[in-house]
């Protein structure tokens, strides 16, 4: 009875702010944001695309859902802080691509631009498989798998790219790096860099790399004028920090105070305290099995955790001054192999993750007070073949400062 009077009190106040903000079911502006899967079809990717409802969280497919992802086997994809422009990264050997969409007023993507990671645009590398955006939405990062004369079939180190944003979304040449001593247009790192992440407060890049066992979490100064990354702690002495057995997911406190890494092997979550770009290690906590996505919400008061062979999401509450995690709200089942989580960047209360197995999304909405999660109504929603990964956007700038 108490979980039904919370989810009353959380609707009821969605639907008075709607009315505050003159939105009505007639309007768009109904709409709090949009929602994008990238779906891992090997012959041609997708990205299926869903409209957020306002006041219940619902997710409706866009007309023309799904869309095709420009490439194979797409892994992932980012939004530009602005809401305007979505990348989506192919991870395939045939098309390892990175495909620019703009995103219309309507929450439909076009297609504008596709990259080459394998030769074009100055990058020798292929199979991109992660990505990150600085804050001021100047620079695109990321990271994949092989450098050049690097295949599956023959495995070798892989490197982080940088791209320079221009007005219209579009990417510039891959900035060039010379700390190796030959002119490279990359970064090389490990064998495996899974992830990366850029605090809100930006300055930093940090990234996990399984190369090992065990994995690592390689942290950079970004120099936010030109983009360009140099190794922090490595060039020093310092041995790049330890990150567990096979690090699945990385991401920030919107501070940059805290970074959480999670660790699919030893199914725990490892919580790092940074000063001056160093993160130290400062606790760690259990997940369920095989945690593969993390997110925390726009407050930075939660924690959430999908764990891929639990089926399950874990809730976390975060110590704002210590960075130590509390499994305060347990774990609340969703769809069969969740793999990536994805909060709308609005009201900040509705959860969702993609289930690759079940080939849906499960929706949730989170209590700003508590954490606690309760099921949408409607949940699951279809989606095409093997969502991997998930991101939210809000509907134009009206809605990206109603989170408090």
């Amino acid at each position: 009875m108490k979980g039904t009077i919370k989810s009353r009190g959380l609707k009821a106040l969605a639907v008075s702010m709607a009315l505050g903000l003159g939105m009505t079911a007639c309007s768009r502006d109904y709409t709090v944001g949009y929602l994008y899967a990238t779906n891992a079809k090997t012959a041609a990717g997708l990205v299926t695309a869903y409209a957020i409802d306002y006041q219940s969280g619902t997710l409706t497919q866009l007309s023309d859902s799904p869309i095709p992802s420009g490439g194979s086997n797409p892994v992932t994809l980012v939004a530009s802080p602005n809401n305007k422009y979505l990348y989506v990264l192919n991870n395939g050997l045939s098309t390892s691509n990175v495909v620019q969409f703009d995103i219309g007023t309507d929450g439909k993507l076009y297609a504008t631009n596709t990259y080459d990671v394998v030769q074009g645009n100055g990058v020798t590398g292929t199979t991109p498989i992660a990505a990150a955006i600085d804050p001021a939405g100047k620079f695109l990062y990321i990271t994949f798998l092989y450098q050049n004369g690097y295949t599956a079939v023959r495995p070798g180190p892989g490197g982080i790219a940088t791209f320079p944003i221009n007005a219209d979304g579009s990417l510039g040449t891959a900035l060039t790096n010379t700390t190796t001593g030959t002119t490279l247009p990359y970064i090389p790192v490990g064998f495996n860099p899974v992830g990366i992440t850029i605090p809100a407060t930006g300055g930093y890049v940090y990234v996990i790399d399984q190369d090992g066992p065990p994995g690592t979490l390689l942290s950079f100064a970004e120099n936010t004028s030109t983009g360009a990354l140099s190794s922090i702690g490595v060039a020093a002495g310092i041995p790049a920090v330890g990150a567990g057995g096979t690090p699945s997911a990385i991401t920030e406190d919107p501070s940059g105070h805290f970074l959480y890494v999670t660790d699919s092997a030893n199914n725990k979550l490892d919580e790092f305290t940074v000063t001056g770009g160093i993160p130290s290690l400062n606790s760690t906590i259990a997940t369920g099995l095989t945690p593969m996505g993390v997110k925390i919400d726009p407050r930075g008061k939660f924690l959430y955790v999908a764990n891929y062979l639990s089926n399950s999401v874990g809730t976390y509450t975060i110590n704002t001054s210590s960075g130590v995690l509390t499994n305060s709200g347990g774990t609340t089942s969703v769809g069969t192999g969740p793999t990536c989580v994805a909060i709308d960047p609005a009201l900040g209360i509705y959860l969702y993750t993609s289930n690759a197995i079940d080939n849906d999304v499960s929706g949730e909405q989170l209590n700003p007070q508590t954490g606690a999660l309760e099921q949408i109504q409607g949940t699951p929603y279809a989606s095409q073949v093997l969502p991997t990964c998930l991101v939210a956007v809000s509907n134009g700038a009206q809605a990206s400062q109603i989170v408090q």
